[in-house]
């Protein structure tokens, strides 16, 4: 794992998007790399500063972590999926790599802002931030990487968008509905 490379990648994924997607989308990657050299790291930044950031109730915190983590890791993965079926829909080409490349290269400036979890309320605006400049991210990235018409990739983005916000909420009540399940069967055989 190349460290520099991935700093490199994230610093130019926020300061200079336009110019970091052409390079993207000439690249050759795997999802094992993606996942493994990139996504698995950063996505851990904001699990690991919410953790952080609920000291005050570690089981809590680490539990919350942890869900988070895997959530984020599922969604990405699933609405790579979606944003590769949705491709034709806006004159777009499929591929899956390219639509995996856009969703993980996307979410970097909410990882990265993620960092601020680590104060409760403040941390999470400063998240919603810089997942919101994630969505400009993700605008940019289209027409390079899935070669759809330039002026198809607004309403592409929003369906994205919505899609990939939907996703994320059905996955943490799947994942909190299991938790409080469990948590509710051990309190009853404790009895």
């Amino acid at each position: 794992m190349d460290f520099a490379k991935l700093i490199e990648r994230a610093k130019n994924i926020c300061l200079s998007p336009q110019a970091e997607w052409q390079k993207i989308a000439g690249e050759t990657e795997t999802t094992q790399s993606l996942y493994v050299n990139y996504a698995m790291i950063l996505a851990a930044i904001p699990a690991i500063a919410m953790m952080i950031g609920s000291i005050s109730s570690p089981r809590y915190g680490i539990t919350m972590a942890i869900v988070t983590y895997v959530i984020t890791l599922v969604v990405i993965f699933v609405a790579s999926l979606i944003v590769n079926a949705l491709a034709p829909t806006f004159d777009g080409a499929k591929s899956p790599i390219n639509a995996l490349k856009v969703v993980i290269y996307s979410s970097t400036p909410g990882w990265l802002a993620g960092v601020f979890n680590v104060i409760p309320i403040l941390g999470g605006i400063i998240a919603l931030i810089g997942g919101i400049y994630g969505i400009y991210v993700l605008y940019l990235g289209l027409a390079p990487c899935m070669k759809n018409p330039h002026e198809k990739s607004i309403g592409y983005t929003a369906l994205i968008v919505v899609c990939y916000v939907v996703l994320t909420f059905v996955l943490m009540g799947i994942m909190v509905s299991m938790f409080l399940g469990s948590a509710m069967m051990g309190a009853s055989m404790l009895r």
